[in-house]
């Protein structure tokens, strides 16, 4: 049984293949079997889905510059960039270990937070730095998936750790006789566990939100990774219900660390103002500037990317404000903490010594 079908319509081949295998026909009037009509009126309605529609299989990546000038500069830049992140990132992790004064809650959780952000960058900058060298920006559909979960992963590990971090710092300013009790290591532990097993989760909600999208609009992704927002701006289906749960998730996984952390400053600023003489007022917040500073730099680059993508999409201000989030802040941090921390400076000197000599 065969029926008519008007020119440039998609549809699945046959039964056996996945809601991502389309093609288009280009002549009016091709016969096609009755079931593929039918599939096909079920996955993508002819107003939802519009012609030109292409096979996923994979996805281009938002490139910095056309300019083959440019293109040995951007590689020697994001090389450079990504090597002095997990140099400075891994010197942390070395100094906090290799040092004994340095065994505390704040430092094991600031070891943790560097951990995360060399695997943070890892996901992005050597792909991004192996397409400007191969002048490809393809990305398979998997890959695109596999990589959208380890960023969300890793970003809210961050999110957690940074949480974490504060409430440490409450502690310590707050109950300072409580402290060494309080902070053990079998708790530090376990806070760190559970913000590895709750930033599981985020990740498998989002790809449940993507694996059902069973069509694209395009496969041009308008950043330099697969950003899950990006992803649902390509879809040819309505995902009104879809971003509604997106951004529900995001606002929960961002939204309470966040929450989190403005209560613990709140208690932190409450009991400094208590503190008689302006010395102690200023040794107290002077142990909290250097995590002040990563979250600041972390949430406001981090808001900047999805609220500019959801108010007013601009390609190039996007990519400008994901470069800052997930590649400039992980390329900060270790400075931030060397730059504004005695104990790390003088660990890191006693190190430098030791090899030296």
């Amino acid at each position: 049984m065969h029926q008519k079908v008007p020119a440039g319509v998609c549809f699945p081949v046959s039964p056996e293949e996945g809601p991502q295998s389309f093609i288009e026909h280009k002549a009016e009037g091709q016969p096609i079997h009755l079931f593929s009509l039918v599939m096909f009126q079920q996955r993508c309605s002819l107003a939802q889905c519009p012609q030109n529609l292409t096979r996923v299989s994979e996805f281009f990546l938002m490139s910095f510059s056309d300019d083959p000038e440019l293109q040995s500069l951007l590689f020697g830049l994001f090389l450079s960039m990504y090597l002095v992140t997990v140099l400075g990132n891994l010197l942390i992790i070395l100094a906090v270990s290799s040092d004994s004064h340095l065994h505390s809650s704040m430092y094991f959780f600031l070891s943790n937070l560097s951990l995360a952000d060399i695997c943070f960058i890892s996901i992005t900058v050597p792909k991004m730095t192996v397409d400007i060298q191969t002048h490809s920006r393809v990305i398979a559909y998997g890959d695109c998936l596999t990589q959208m979960s380890f960023l969300i992963l890793f970003g809210c590990m961050d999110d957690m750790l940074l949480t974490v971090m504060a409430y440490d710092r409450l502690v310590a300013i707050c109950h300072p006789l409580y402290y060494p009790v309080i902070m053990n290591p079998c708790l530090c532990c376990l806070l760190v566990l559970a913000s590895f097993l709750i930033s599981l989760l985020d990740p498998q909600l989002h790809n449940l939100i993507v694996l059902q999208l069973t069509c694209f609009k395009d496969v041009k992704i308008s950043n330099f990774f697969c950003d899950p927002s990006q992803l649902l701006h390509l879809a040819c289906s309505d995902t009104f219900t879809n971003n509604i749960v997106m951004y529900f998730v995001s606002t929960i996984s961002g939204g309470v660390p966040l929450s989190g952390i403005f209560s613990s400053y709140y208690k932190i600023v409450s009991s400094i103002l208590r503190v008689p003489s302006i010395g102690g007022k200023y040794k107290a917040f002077s142990t909290c500037g250097s995590h002040l500073s990563v979250v600041c730099l972390f949430y406001g680059t981090a808001f900047g990317v999805y609220l500019g993508s959801t108010s007013l999409p601009c390609p190039r201000k996007d990519v400008a404000a994901s470069l800052t989030y997930t590649v400039v802040t992980p390329l900060l941090n270790p400075f931030i903490y060397s730059l504004r921390n005695r104990d790390i400076k003088s660990a890191l000197r006693l190190h430098s010594r030791t090899v030296s000599s």
